[in-house]
């Protein structure tokens, strides 16, 4: 394996990704701080993945909308709305409704997980792949928030006094809250300690 940048005393700074001697202590480009991992990344990437997941329970439990037709109230969940639509036979709108705002959050977590688990040694994954997981767990983590937007687009555009009117429910911002946290949380995850973990493993082949 190629020498790490950490072992050429050089640093890439986490905001303009400009390269430099490990003992400078700030960005000469863009002036800040420099430092060769994320600080804390493990405990801060499990720590918002935590809190995402104890967001992810009130977002799929509690009503993310209220409709109100002819003084008639009916709340639907995500997972209703995704049975609702399927049941009205649109079947494109119900597929993804439930894989944006369903199955992605939990497999983002779950591969936040994963990627957890192997930069502290608890798991082994190759490095590519793990590298790949991350970049690609923080590529879809952005459009979890179709349920979001749907729902204000609908409070927007339909409200018809008494007739009916649309409003958001709790599960709506338990939702978005969510999705900030698991994108702070992957965001907080530093992939260049599963290249160093790699290193560790292959240090006592290398020696004897």
């Amino acid at each position: 394996m190629n020498p790490s940048a950490l072992q050429l005393r050089l640093v890439s700074c986490h905001t303009c990704q400009k390269v430099s001697d490990i003992s400078r202590a700030h960005c000469p480009r863009c002036g800040n701080a420099l430092h060769s991992r994320k600080e804390d990344s493990l405990a801060r990437c499990l720590a918002f993945g935590l809190a995402g997941i104890i967001a992810y329970l009130p977002a799929n439990l509690l009503p993310i909308m209220q409709v109100t037709q002819l003084g008639v109230e009916e709340k639907s969940t995500i997972l209703g709305g995704v049975a609702t639509f399927w049941e009205m036979q649109a079947y494109p709108v119900a597929i993804t409704i439930f894989i944006a705002s369903v199955m992605i959050p939990g497999l983002k977590f779950i591969s936040l997980a994963l990627l957890c688990a192997a930069a502290s040694g608890r798991l082994s994954i190759r490095p590519k792949f793990a590298n790949s997981l991350y970049f690609l767990t923080e590529l879809v983590g952005r459009w979890s928030m179709v349920d979001v937007f749907v729902v204000a687009i609908l409070v927007g555009l339909i409200q018809m006094g008494n007739l009916i009117s649309i409003e958001p429910g709790g599960a709506a911002i338990a939702f978005g809250l969510m999705v900030i946290l698991t994108m702070i949380s992957a965001h907080s995850f530093d992939p260049k300690l599963i290249w160093d973990r790699a290193r560790e493993k292959q240090l006592p082949h290398s020696e004897s």
